[in-house]
């Protein structure tokens, strides 16, 4: 019995060892062959649609090492591709919405309402596009954390492509009080705006009065820019509201309180 295990379980050990090194180097050509085919689909080939094929072609050559490493071990293939279809029939019914996920995926690259880095909306997440799975897409975002949103659902939803227009509005309120002459508070803030960095050549910034309320006018105070610089041009849009009021004197906008005493009388002490 030992003379004949010996033999049986050196040529196992030695399938094994050639299973592994077939593996090993089988996953290092089809991540090269994936990397070398993503940077040949150069610029003015979509590079969202680029990272899609790459993804899905190193999927298929992934299933093709496990059915040439099980070709190796003398398994027939083809009763193993029946046994995989019927295995994948069974998955997609019972996981259906991977199906979804993937033909969501699909339509994204059709109808094209993203691409990556964009800056987008959708589902709930605000942030920018790193890549179009699959199955999912990957969005980074403004606290820098990366996200993972199912296809299906960031098709179904509302999407909101903050980088698709060359230009995007700042929205900002200005109070005054109603001592303050709202024409003046305006050429003020439009030649204050004029100096802040990033601001769109055209449109000009839009200063003008919104609406009125208890403590005087309301100014809408709206400049333009790119979407790179968005939050820049929003801070320093405050600071220069701020910097030039102050240095004009206005007075803080405060609501009068006026409290009346008349025919209010003390009251009558007790047992009386």
């Amino acid at each position: 019995m030992a003379q004949t295990a010996i033999p049986l379980l050196t040529q196992f050990a030695l399938k094994v060892a050639g299973a592994i090194v077939l593996w090993v180097v089988g996953r290092a050509l089809i991540r090269f062959a994936v990397r070398v085919l993503v940077r040949s689909l150069k610029y003015p080939f979509d590079q969202t649609v680029a990272g899609y094929i790459g993804t899905a072609t190193s999927v298929l050559l992934n299933i093709a090492l496990i059915v040439a490493i099980l070709g190796f071990f003398g398994i027939e293939t083809t009763t193993f591709a029946a046994l995989m279809a019927g295995v994948g029939v069974a998955i997609g019914a019972a996981w259906s919405g991977l199906l979804a996920q993937l033909a969501a995926g699909i339509f994204l690259l059709i109808l094209r309402p993203f691409k990556i880095g964009d800056f987008i909306s959708a589902a709930g997440v605000m942030g920018t596009v790193e890549e179009i799975g699959l199955f999912v897409t990957r969005i980074t975002t403004l606290d820098n954390v990366q996200t993972y949103v199912s296809n299906s659902k960031v098709f179904s939803d509302t999407i909101q492509n903050f980088s698709a227009n060359p230009y995007r509005r700042v929205d900002l309120v200005a109070q005054l009080p109603h001592a303050v002459d709202p024409a003046m508070a305006i050429g003020l803030l439009k030649e204050r705006l004029s100096k802040i960095p990033n601001l769109a050549a055209s449109p000009r910034p839009d200063v003008e009065i919104l609406q009125f309320n208890p403590l005087g006018p309301v100014l809408a105070v709206r400049p333009y820019c790119s979407n790179e610089h968005y939050w820049q041009v929003y801070f320093d849009t405050n600071r220069t509201i701020r910097e030039a009021f102050g240095a004009a004197g206005f007075p803080p906008a405060e609501q009068p309180i006026v409290v009346r005493t008349d025919g209010l009388r003390a009251p009558a002490p007790a047992g009386r």
